[in-house]
């Protein structure tokens, strides 16, 4: 699994026009699913995630989690995250899960934030979305369960 986290003041996501996930302050979680993918790495993944300490203290350090500043989660799939772009112009995506496996798993991400305490609003799979992102820093990290 792939995510791409970006701290945020707020963020929404709309699908066919409707509002579908909404936060204030917290992260954005670009989800992608990679072929091979299990629940392994979705429980890892989200482990790491709200105790990755990417919000400042009174000191202004990053000292502070997802759960430290009561923030809430808006997670969005994102299978071009695996687009492979090393040969010619078009990505290649070979490396991301077809749907039938990558659903159950984001699926399964997203009640995993949300028993971790998490208030947690998605997008809609498979959807074309428009993601409105207000990236608080700017402070965005990168994290493959294949690194952690």
């Amino acid at each position: 699994m792939r995510a791409v986290i970006q701290r945020v003041s707020r963020a929404s996501v709309t699908v066919e026009g409707e509002i579908t996930g909404r936060i204030e302050k917290g992260i954005v979680v670009l989800l992608g699913v990679a072929s091979g993918d299990t629940e392994a790495e979705v429980l890892r993944l989200a482990d790491k995630i709200v105790h990755l300490r990417i919000f400042e203290n009174e000191a202004g350090r990053f000292d502070r989690s997802l759960i430290d500043v009561r923030g809430e989660a808006l997670v969005v799939s994102q299978f071009t995250l695996y687009g492979d772009c090393r040969r010619g112009r078009r990505p290649d995506f070979t490396k991301a899960a077809r749907p039938e496996i990558a659903e159950p798993l984001y699926e399964r991400f997203v009640r995993c934030l949300r028993e971790k305490g998490i208030p947690t609003e998605t997008g809609k799979f498979a959807a074309m979305m428009q993601v409105e992102i207000y990236n608080d820093g700017p402070v965005t990290v990168i994290l493959d369960t294949e690194n952690l």
